[in-house]
């Protein structure tokens, strides 16, 4: 009687431990895809939208890198 006790504590234990690693697995994707954009990145964007000219543009991206 023990035993089977035993066995079915330790599936419940199996059960919350895949479940915590779920959860914390698809936490941490979402916060993957979610990333900060880069400078250069940003540089790019202003340029794209007429905010700075072509000559700005490379001066800066020069600095950058």
């Amino acid at each position: 009687m023990f035993w089977g006790g035993g066995w079915m504590f330790l599936w419940w234990i199996l059960i919350i431990v895949v479940i915590v690693g779920a959860v914390s697995f698809f936490v941490r994707q979402q916060g993957n895809s979610i990333r900060e954009k880069s400078a250069l990145d940003l540089l790019k964007e202003r340029y794209a939208r007429g905010e700075i000219s072509k000559q700005e543009f490379e001066e800066k991206k020069r600095d950058i890198l």
